[in-house]
């Protein structure tokens, strides 16, 4: 199978995946999750979790680029709507046509004779995998809802052991900034190891931790901020 994909500076247009189906028995379910090519000094990270895509390419010292948005699989064919690009924002609202070759824990990507392989790192089964907005932040000692208004949105979305936030406005094709890497959350901590920052590449290499709490589907998330400000967050599941 091949798959024509927009990676490491290919055009967005271009993109043209495989989904694998039948001689495997492969559905949907089999791409979500997080996938990891090295490059030389470049690393690759795809994510597929809950109908939302990124793709984030960065070095160990430099952010290059991102670009996401939802995506849908009917039969062996994915569709993008693509929310983010922060390379080129006049690709925004394109909508990318795709389908995936997967073999075992292989992801394999042919474009112009050349193939590459993106290697699975999770499957994205964790409890807080999938796609979060934050909808309250304590204020004055109460918890006050966050009304936004526009099309600007700030995403975080996990899968089994990745997370990556992102600041966009579709609406208006602006992108303000990301980052990611690993995560664990493990008897009510949950910490940050950062691979990528789009603003502040200095931050790369560190860790945060929060106090962590999914009450009534809710993520309660409260710590101290990388600029060392108190927080306490509420997030809810993008349905």
């Amino acid at each position: 199978m091949k798959k024509y994909i927009n990676n490491l500076g290919g055009t967005l247009t271009a993109l043209l995946v495989f989904f694998s189906l039948g001689v495997h028995g492969q559905s949907a379910k089999d791409i979500a999750g997080a996938w990891k090519m090295n490059d030389g000094d470049k690393t690759s990270v795809l994510v597929f979790q809950d109908n939302y895509f990124t793709e984030s390419i960065f070095k160990s010292d430099q952010y290059i680029k991102s670009y996401g948005g939802p995506y849908s699989v009917s039969g062996d064919q994915m569709e993008v709507d693509l929310e983010f690009d922060s390379e080129r924002s006049d690709r925004v609202g394109s909508k990318l046509t795709a389908n995936v070759a997967i073999d075992g824990d292989q992801l394999t990507i042919t474009q112009d004779g050349t193939t590459q392989t993106w290697t699975k790192s999770d499957a994205g089964d964790a409890p807080l995998a999938g796609v979060w907005h934050i909808t309250e932040r304590m204020q004055g000692g109460e918890l006050v809802p966050i009304h936004q208004s526009g099309t600007r949105k700030t995403l975080k979305v996990l899968t089994g052991n990745r997370f990556q936030w992102f600041a966009i406005d579709p609406g208006t094709k602006q992108f303000s900034g990301t980052g990611g890497g690993t995560y664990t959350f493990e008897n009510g901590t949950y910490t940050e190891n950062i691979e990528f920052f789009s603003r502040d590449n200095s931050r790369v290499g560190a860790s945060l931790s929060f106090d962590g709490e999914l009450k009534d589907g809710k993520w309660h998330h409260s710590g101290l901020s990388s600029k060392g400000d108190e927080i306490y967050e509420v997030w809810s599941r993008v349905e």
